[in-house]
């Protein structure tokens, strides 16, 4: 097939393109100076030059909690904008097959049964990532409404757990957790530091998957897209405390000092693990377990070092 790929430069879509999707399909991964996803005009006109068999959706703006929580405007305007304008573009060009890459953030906050794909819009999102997750939400129901109206449109989405690995952003003031967390021991052992501060009280639990996981997925999608469900959960089906998290950063970094907890800092959701059993239904389950996936993310992120 044809496939246009957005957000080729991100972590995910590096993944996919590094996925050996490029074996199977031709893949169309149009830069910034070529189309702008947040103008519509400049959406039709590449894809009516293109004119793909598939569009999967990977670009977003996206960060950890605090980038959520001091920038929630862009984080609403920007996600729509691009969503809307892919989704509504490519329902006019006729183009039949999507794939839309959403996030668990779409969930209600503080449910503590793993998460299936019909909670969403059951209850009250969580404060800390709103504006991002309302964004899902309406891009995902775009893609829902078009299929609903006209079953030959295979509009799907999947919604990933939280993710880590390669091409990851290691920024202690915007970056996702674990990469944050690799850095912060990273120049903690660097810097002889006897202590590493931990938000919260660290038993929030969270579910982390290795974003090849995740690329491995879509290539798996793409070839069942008429079995899909319209949403559909990638994920580990299980989690870990924020402690553990830590615990295991520091014996993959070589920290050996202790953790402090700051109670003052915000957490988020004290529990976030999305329910799998579609995916396992249709044949699929990850494949890097934590400590291997931390292994090959603190040795990608030791190379850019480097640079």
């Amino acid at each position: 097939m044809k496939i246009y790929l957005t957000g080729a430069s991100g972590m995910v879509g590096r993944n996919i393109l590094e996925s050996g999707i490029q074996q199977k399909h031709e893949v169309y991964s149009p830069r910034h100076s070529e189309v702008d996803l947040l103008d519509i005009a400049s959406v039709k006109k590449s894809l009516q030059q293109l004119k793909p068999d598939l569009i999967i959706h990977c670009a977003g703006v996206v960060g950890g909690i605090q980038a959520n929580m001091s920038q929630p405007l862009r984080f609403f305007i920007e996600n729509l904008d691009m969503g809307k304008n892919l989704v509504a573009a490519a329902k006019e060009l006729e183009i039949k097959k999507f794939l839309n890459m959403s996030s668990s953030c779409m969930y209600p906050k503080d449910k503590n049964t793993p998460l299936l794909e019909s909670d969403i819009l059951s209850g009250y999102l969580e404060p800390t990532n709103e504006g991002y997750a309302l964004a899902k939400v309406a891009v995902t129901k775009m893609c829902s409404y078009i299929t609903k109206q006209q079953p030959e449109y295979l509009y799907r989405t999947l919604i990933p757990c939280n993710l880590f690995g390669k091409y990851d952003k290691f920024d202690l003031a915007h970056g996702h957790m674990v990469p944050a967390v690799i850095r912060k021991i990273h120049e903690a052992v660097q810097n002889d530091s006897p202590t590493v501060e931990i938000w919260g009280d660290g038993k929030a639990r969270r579910e982390f998957l290795y974003t090849e996981d995740v690329a491995d997925f879509v290539l798996f999608a793409i070839d069942k897209l008429a079995e899909l469900p319209e949403m559909i959960n990638v994920g580990l089906g299980h989690d870990y405390t924020i402690l553990e998290y830590y615990q295991e950063i520091a014996k993959v970094v070589g920290f050996k000092g202790e953790f402090t907890f700051n109670l003052d800092k915000p957490i988020g959701m004290k529990r976030k693990l999305v329910d799998v059993s579609l995916a396992t239904k249709l044949g699929w389950k990850s494949k890097t377990n934590l400590h291997e996936g931390l292994k090959k993310t603190y040795a990608y992120y030791l190379s850019t070092l480097n640079k």
